[in-house]
């Protein structure tokens, strides 16, 4: 098939990696917090991190260690995306003013799965991942709803391992009525997958992904549990939002079918009108939320209760077409927006908040370690010996934002942006290397990808808009328009256009 790309071999590195003279943030498991050491060094060895040291050359190092100098700059774990649609990114920046509604009538599955070919797949898949690693992004959830066909299915697949990040890649069962292509289809291509090596000496693991639990369940939905069971995947993801959008999907739902206490990890997407038993029931089970601020804010759905469970909760992404793929800019938005909210409850008392009720080291871990805890990985996410080595360098020597700084966390949280990402190592592997991806066929991908991404833009200017009026069939609750915005005084909004004419 033309969209597989052989998987990138690079130039083997030495087993020991020293990255010596930066400010280490690191995680300790006894405060249950992080660890700052400056002018310190990490050990890398093979895939994992071998120590944390305070001095920059420590003693005794392996013989074949290669040193790279990080003098005044900051290491941090690799962030992690809890949720994400990979393979979308070649509608990127033509649904700027989109809403949810329109999102499920264009751009998600059901709406465009016949205007992708496995090519499109590919590509848009393999980009996107490439987007994550460039802003230092090491581990992403996919819910991979791009399996509409046997091929597409292998494309995003085959994609997320070339791509060399760590990607837990979870296989989306659903009926794509306009290709009929059933979820009883689904299931011997799910476990020809399942049962291949295609992935076994990669970086992805594989996961399932659902849709139909509750409260009304599929009839596939107890052969789904069963196959998760049967092949303990990594991963299972589901969206789920209840409130008027009707896309239930609860803890409660799948706690019927014996999922939520298994050693799989299940992560809920968005939650945004979760109930608080249900929020119980995240605790009681050890189990996650994704939430995606910017998502959750652009198209409507919004998230009024999960600043109270961020006890058991992570960040993602979602649809990267529609904002940048990068988790430091959804861990700000979330800082601002929940500090913003716990403020705002005190002020409406008419009483002054006396301490801010949210810090960045909260928003630190929400970026990092609790994107392992949602994955059920404590060696995802965090610096500490025996971890995963996926780290992050940034370039705090050289970056005009983050010049001056003193506090490394507030520095990377508040300060920095993804331009300033230097390094980034996976798995031990260096996939950026001062400023640039390391892999020698970007340059042909971005050539194959621009050809795709033009084919699909040219289908979709010239494809008409849902039209939302009436009762959206979700749930048979009403649509209604909400008040536009106006920043231009007299007549006029100053609400504009789309400029997607070429």
């Amino acid at each position: 098939m033309r969209f597989v790309l052989p998987a990138f071999v690079g130039t083997a590195s030495a087993a020991s990696t020293l990255l010596s003279g930066g400010t280490i943030i690191a995680f300790n498991n006894e405060t249950n917090g992080l660890d700052v050491v400056r002018n310190g060094s990490l050990l890398i060895t093979d895939d994992r991190i071998a120590s944390v040291n305070s001095s920059p050359r420590p003693r005794n190092l392996p013989n074949d260690t290669t040193t790279i100098d990080v003098s005044d700059q900051i290491i941090t774990p690799g962030f992690v995306d809890t949720h994400r649609h990979g393979w979308q990114t070649a509608f990127k920046t033509i649904a700027s003013n989109t809403t949810l509604a329109e999102y499920f009538g264009r751009y998600g599955e059901f709406a465009a799965a016949s205007s992708f070919e496995a090519e499109d797949v590919y590509l848009g898949q393999l980009v996107g991942m490439y987007e994550s690693l460039d802003a230092g992004v090491t581990t992403v959830l996919d819910h991979a709803h791009h399996t509409w066909s046997n091929d597409t299915a292998y494309a995003g697949l085959i994609a997320s391992i070339d791509s060399r990040a760590r990607v837990f890649w979870a296989y989306t069962f659903h009926n794509i009525t306009s290709l009929n292509y059933t979820i009883e289809m689904q299931f011997p291509n799910f476990r020809e997958i399942a049962e291949s090596d295609l992935y076994a000496s990669s970086l992805v693991e594989l996961g399932i992904s659902y849709d139909t639990w509750g409260p009304t369940p599929g009839p596939e939905t107890r052969q789904i549990a069963d196959l998760a069971k049967e092949y303990n995947v990594s991963v299972v993801t589901t969206h789920t939002l209840a409130g008027p959008w009707g896309i239930t999907n609860l803890p409660s739902d799948l706690h019927q079918f014996d999922i939520l206490n298994t050693s799989i990890p299940v992560v809920f997407s968005h939650g945004s009108f979760i109930t608080a038993n249900d929020a119980q029931l995240l605790r009681q089970t050890g189990q996650y939320l994704s939430i995606t601020p910017e998502s959750e804010m652009h198209y409507g759905h919004t998230h009024p209760h999960s600043r109270f469970i961020q006890d058991q909760a992570a960040l993602g992404v979602d649809t990267h077409f529609t904002f940048a793929a990068d988790i430091l800019t959804q861990a700000r938005l979330w800082l601002q927006t929940a500090r913003y909210d716990f403020f705002d409850a005190v002020l409406k008392k008419w009483e002054i908040p006396s301490t801010n009720p949210m810090s960045v080291e909260q928003s630190f871990l929400l970026a990092t370690r609790s994107g392992g805890q949602a994955l059920h990985r404590d060696d995802i996410g965090v610096i500490q010996a025996g971890a995963k080595a996926d780290v992050v360098v940034w370039n705090a020597r050289d970056s005009w934002s983050m010049l001056g700084w003193v506090d490394p966390v507030a520095a990377v949280m508040l300060h920095a942006n993804p331009g300033d990402v230097l390094h980034v190592m996976v798995d031990g592997q260096l996939v950026k290397k001062d400023g640039k991806l390391t892999d020698p066929n970007h340059e042909d991908v971005k050539s194959r990808f621009l050809e795709s991404a033009r084919k699909i833009q040219k289908t979709f200017r010239e494809t008409p808009y849902p039209e939302l009026e009436g009762n959206w069939e979700q749930s048979g609750f009403p649509f209604a328009a909400p008040q536009i915005a106006d920043i231009e005084p007299g007549n006029g909004t100053g609400y504009g256009q789309l400029y997607l004419d070429q």
